[in-house]
């Protein structure tokens, strides 16, 4: 077979990507810790062609200065990152994980923390999106106070590397879509019914505390100290290995002892870090921190 048919054969050669376009890339990748890889470069060009023709930008050349060079280079990654981080879910989208959360890692927590003063519990959705986990877990948290949060008070840090979404969360309105899995009694109690929507209540919100946070911020991320529980559900899925692994050390760092680690049901720390204890629980898994570190047994020595 001759070069010629031998290239025809194994089809046309894919055309390298825009070297502007690998600029952008490492620029996101610097500053978010989000990685595309080749095989998503050309969902990461029509993210910035929406940008372009905001802008009427006519080259990915021109939007990298933009990006880079001109004055308003800070307001126009924001508003790329707010396009490249758009997130779906709803609320009560992961009723095991809820469940468990609910029915064993409460008792356990509050009862490793029993002599504790104040008796005050953090949770912390990172990558909470629109807000309804952050929204799913106060309504759940609410219902424990009669049982396993008796005499506890509680709040849900709910972070967010994208402005529109926290704006989104903060105002607190969804439409039927978002909330198909609520079940009734919590529409009822939780909701007010307002022109086709439903708006958080008062309540809900008043233990939810919405902030911008970039997980790739070490210096942001050092302070976001005494949690309890921490969520981070189909965000890491993002990150390349070297900042999934400074993002994990981080959430381990600020998990208290007998403190909880979850991630998506597809998600695992395999190959990433070794310093949680991996539990199963009724539906799903988590990730736990004990009280100390587990060290591995020293190999035996060849006699």
């Amino acid at each position: 077979m001759t070069g010629t048919a031998a290239a025809s054969a194994m089809g046309p050669a894919s055309a390298p990507p825009n070297p502007a376009l690998v600029k952008i890339r490492d620029v996101i990748y610097q500053v978010a810790g989000i990685f595309h890889p080749d095989n998503k470069h050309r969902l990461l060009e029509e993210r910035c062609s929406k940008r372009m023709q905001v802008l009427g930008v006519a080259s990915l050349r021109d939007y990298y200065d933009c990006l880079t060079f001109k004055a308003t280079r800070q307001a126009e990654l924001t508003a790329l990152l707010n396009e490249i981080t758009i997130g779906e879910t709803c609320f009560f989208r992961n009723l095991p994980q809820l469940d468990a959360i609910r029915n064993v890692v409460l008792p356990k927590i509050t009862a490793a923390r029993a002599k504790s003063s104040p008796r005050h519990l953090r949770i912390w959705s990172a990558g909470c999106s629109t807000g309804e986990e952050p929204y799913t877990l106060s309504m759940a948290l609410l219902e424990e106070q009669k049982k396993h949060l008796k005499d506890w008070t509680f709040e849900i840090l709910a972070t967010d590397l994208n402005e529109r979404s926290l704006a989104h969360a903060q105002l607190g309105h969804y439409g039927t879509y978002s909330t198909r899995n609520v079940p009734e009694p919590f529409k009822q109690k939780y909701f007010l019914a307002r022109d086709r929507e439903l708006h958080v209540t008062a309540e809900v919100k008043a233990n939810v505390n919405f902030q911008q946070v970039n997980l790739s911020d070490s210096t942001r991320m050092a302070f976001m100290k005494n949690v309890d529980i921490t969520l981070c559900c189909n965000v890491l899925i993002y990150f390349d290995s070297v900042s999934k692994r400074r993002v994990i050390g981080h959430f381990y760092s600020n998990l208290l002892p007998h403190g909880y680690f979850f991630l998506g049901h597809a998600e695992s720390l395999y190959g990433v870090s070794e310093d949680f204890r991996l539990v199963h629980l009724p539906g799903c898994t988590a990730y736990l921190k004990s009280a100390e570190k587990t060290v591995a047994p020293e190999k035996a020595r060849p006699q």
